[in-house]
């Protein structure tokens, strides 16, 4: 898998939510939903593109390549089960949604996958 940065798998994240609630999604929408500068989403789209994780069609419609859909529902789910679990254990909303997200990107797959076993339970 194409080495990306936790900022890249950010934008990803942010593509595959915006797509699940709306039919397409531009650069504009990405920066409308971050609150990031427009030339910081086209310099991110623009490194996404070339790693061949997104495409822009010539009207500047985004979507996930098969590579880009898979790590953007990887984190995706790690983000999710993991907000779930810090909830579990008492931790509010707000902070287990933040803490999830700095963790998501940096869990190795084993220790994911041992607390998604555990969070089934």
């Amino acid at each position: 898998m194409s080495q990306i940065f936790e900022s890249g798998e950010m934008y990803l994240e942010n593509i595959l939510l915006l797509q699940q609630t709306q039919k397409s999604v531009r650069a504009i929408d990405l920066a409308n939903f971050t609150g990031y500068s427009k030339p910081s989403i086209s310099r991110a789209l623009g490194l996404l593109k070339g790693r061949a994780f997104i495409e822009v069609d010539k009207d500047g419609y985004i979507t996930l390549t098969p590579a880009g859909r898979e790590r953007a529902n990887k984190i995706y789910e790690r983000h999710t089960i993991l907000t779930d679990v810090f909830i579990k254990i008492g931790v509010s909303p707000e902070v287990a949604a933040a803490d999830a997200c700095k963790v998501e990107h940096d869990i190795s797959d084993e220790t994911f996958e041992q607390i998604k076993l555990h969070a089934k339970k």
